[in-house]
């Protein structure tokens, strides 16, 4: 796995062919890339995972970029927490739309 920089992905429209978003409690975001040549997660400048705030902000980051299929991955560990059985190894990738709000 590889990372991306925010700076590598600004100044050119990179072309992506699958970009996740991985939702976790508290309105945090981490985003996964994969271009055809290298894939994994989007880092700031001080090297940590880049973490985003709000849908708009990623799809403000990424508008200059082409791409091709997002989705959006919730984990959550609260089912396990109060006593339900775990969840599946399997998540669900809803699609996430890149487009951005008039």
């Amino acid at each position: 796995m590889q990372k991306f920089t925010l700076d590598e992905i600004s100044p050119q429209g990179l072309r992506i062919e699958y970009l996740e978003v991985q939702s976790y409690e508290m309105n945090i975001y981490l985003v996964y890339l994969a271009t055809a040549d290298k894939a994994g997660m989007v880092y700031d400048k001080q090297g940590h995972p880049k973490r985003f705030f709000s849908a708009g902000q990623i799809r403000e980051t990424f508008a200059h970029c082409q791409v091709d299929r997002a989705v959006m991955k919730h984990d959550t560990p609260y089912d396990e927490m109060i006593g339900n059985p775990p969840k599946s190894a399997d998540q669900v990738a809803l699609p996430f739309s890149m487009a951005l709000p008039y």
